[in-house]
């Protein structure tokens, strides 16, 4: 990998990673498009590079994060709270991820399943914007969620491990199905997104990074994260004034459209598997 595939990799990530289009079926179709075959090294630095966008988003919401930490050491009522809510949210992927990961990873991490999950979340899409049309100003603050309703986007957030369906987007409608408006399922997917994404990348790192070390450049390495960094930055700060605004439902036009065109690729054998 030369550092301009690494730039475009890392550019792809954060721009995707939390928005509800799926970064790791974005990333995965950008490496066949490049022609970077599919490889413990390469999967290891597509999950690594998320850190750039962990840092972003820490940056973002820190005074939250601040909160759940003083929390934890019982300075922080509400604070405290919230953290049990995203440990909550956190566990069943967490389970589901050791679990599965290899099945996931054997049967799932091919384009035309991914095809089928970006098609079928467009619709869920549209669905529930047209949901959201109907009672807009339906909805509690993130200081209202309840245990339950945590566990309920956290069970949801294992259907985000298909590359194709999008942590983002189960964990946002997951929020919003518990009653949570759509600022307050937005700073929660969020958070989780943290605390999710940096397991996953510290797991990945422990477990396959002597195999990416062994394979890139340190500096290739430091361009993704760079890239996905600055991309996941402004996409989380666009995204957070525009769903607010305007709802999900470009997103689900979006995922149709590409379904719809890499799907015609593969067919016509213009795109490899």
């Amino acid at each position: 990998m030369n550092w301009w595939q690494a730039l475009i990799l890392g550019l792809v990530e954060g721009l995707t990673e939390y928005l509800p289009v799926s970064s790791t079926a974005h990333i995965l179709l950008a490496q066949r498009l490049m022609g970077i075959e599919q490889s413990e090294a390469a999967d290891a630095y597509a999950i690594v590079i998320q850190s750039g966008a962990i840092l972003a988003v820490f940056g973002i919401y820190a005074r939250r994060v601040r909160e759940m930490l003083q929390g934890i050491a019982g300075k922080n009522a509400a604070g405290l709270r919230l953290a049990m809510q995203i440990i909550v949210a956190f566990l069943p992927a967490a389970l589901f991820g050791l679990m599965f990961e290899k099945k996931i990873k054997e049967y799932l991490f091919h384009l035309w399943p991914i095809c089928a999950a970006w098609f079928i979340g467009g619709l869920v899409i549209l669905a529930f914007a047209a949901w959201m049309r109907r009672y807009p100003n339906r909805g509690r603050s993130i200081a209202d969620l309840s245990i339950r309703g945590a566990m309920v986007i956290g069970l949801l957030q294992c259907l985000g491990m298909i590359p194709g369906t999008s942590r983002s987007l189960v964990t946002i409608l997951g929020g919003l199905i518990v009653g949570l408006n759509m600022a307050a399922a937005l700073e929660f997917s969020f958070l989780l997104g943290l605390v999710t994404l940096t397991a996953a990348t510290m797991y990945s790192g422990y477990k396959h990074g002597h195999a990416m070390l062994s394979a890139y450049d340190p500096l290739v390495i430091a361009i993704g994260f760079a890239a996905a960094a600055v991309a996941a930055f402004v996409a989380v700060k666009w995204m957070i004034l525009y769903l607010q605004r305007h709802g999900l439902a470009v997103f689900g036009w979006y995922r149709i459209g590409l379904a719809a065109i890499v799907a015609w690729l593969l067919a016509t054998g213009r795109l490899a598997l």
